[in-house]
């Protein structure tokens, strides 16, 4: 099934597009929120601009994908793999990304307030400026990680590897 005939059959209602493959596919600024891609091929997409948001991805492929700017707001991402994904400026605000991988990802001036990060791989990643505040972060691999000036106010760090992590200028938990 190609891009056209999946943005079809989600206009006309339907949203289980388990086991889809659109990697490589440009899919800026596509709509599909709400829709489940659980175990979706999204190896190398363009996502950028793209209105994901309460989308489900369970075991989604996202290596090297293109989020840029894209909403995700309380999508559930769940053991998705997104390791090397560019997601500046994504909102992900409440999304849960527990037990995915996102090694070497692109997080700069990312929106994850009140996400579940909780047993997720972030090593090398980059979340410089990024708002983390009231996230779930326990147990999660932040080791090289880059939190320069990233928001962690009230974030969960239960656990949590931050060895060899950046945190020059990261808000950690102030109490109002």
């Amino acid at each position: 099934m190609g891009l056209v005939e999946i943005l079809e059959e989600y206009s006309r209602g339907r949203r289980d597009f388990t086991g889809i493959d659109l990697s490589e596919t440009s899919l800026v600024g596509v709509n599909l929120s709400g829709a489940i891609l659980d175990h979706a091929d999204l190896n190398g997409a363009n996502l950028s601009h793209a209105n994901l948001s309460n989308t489900r991805l369970h075991h989604a492929d996202l290596n090297g994908a293109n989020l840029t700017h894209s909403n995700l707001q309380g999508a559930d991402l769940q053991d998705a793999v997104l390791d090397g994904a560019i997601l500046q400026g994504a909102l992900l605000d409440q999304a849960n990304l527990s037990h995915s991988e996102m090694t070497v990802a692109n997080m700069t001036e990312a929106h994850l307030s009140e996400a579940n990060l909780s047993e997720a791989n972030l090593a090398a990643a980059n979340l410089e400026q990024a708002d983390l505040s009231g996230a779930n972060l326990e147990i999660a691999d932040l080791s090289q990680a880059n939190l320069q000036a990233a928001d962690l106010d009230q974030a969960n760090l239960n656990g949590a590897n931050l060895e060899g992590a950046n945190t020059a200028g990261t808000l950690l938990n102030e109490e109002t």
